[in-house]
């Protein structure tokens, strides 16, 4: 007799995870050395259930990830998953700076990050100049 497959079909639990905006993101006292959520000033949006207990939110601001991300749309990021090149990401550069772009290339020495919007130019760094980089897992739309 071969083995039977149980699917639960309970609804799942929602988790409320720290939102705050992309613009604000750059400001100190937003995210530890270790690039998770800290201090104050987090509002909080609910989700789907998800393992990460770091897992955050982040409001969209401006047009560089449309048609993909509009103005106001929620991102979910989890610092736990995985980055492979071609996901979308979130990276803190060296000079402060928090970008949602595409992970389009990574070296040991270099990263390159592109916006989904053509309008806006592929950003080059060398490794060292990003601190974090987190996928995004989920988005409001």
């Amino acid at each position: 007799m071969g083995a039977r497959t149980i699917t639960d079909t309970r609804p799942k639990s929602r988790t409320r995870i720290p939102l705050i905006g992309m613009a604000q993101a750059g400001g100190q006292g937003f995210f530890d050395d270790g690039g998770y959520p800290a201090g104050a000033g987090w509002d909080e949006v609910e989700l789907p259930a998800t393992t990460d207990p770091n897992a955050y939110a982040l409001s969209i601001s401006g047009d560089s990830m449309e048609p993909a991300y509009r103005e106001g749309d929620a991102i979910i990021v989890s610092p736990a998953a995985p980055v492979r090149v071609g996901d979308r990401v979130v990276a803190r550069a060296a000079d402060g700076a928090v970008m949602a772009k595409i992970l389009r290339r990574r070296t040991a020495s270099r990263i390159e990050l592109e916006s989904v919007n053509p309008a806006f130019p592929e950003l080059k760094f060398a490794a060292a100049d990003i601190i974090w980089m987190h996928r995004i897992i989920w988005a409001s739309q």
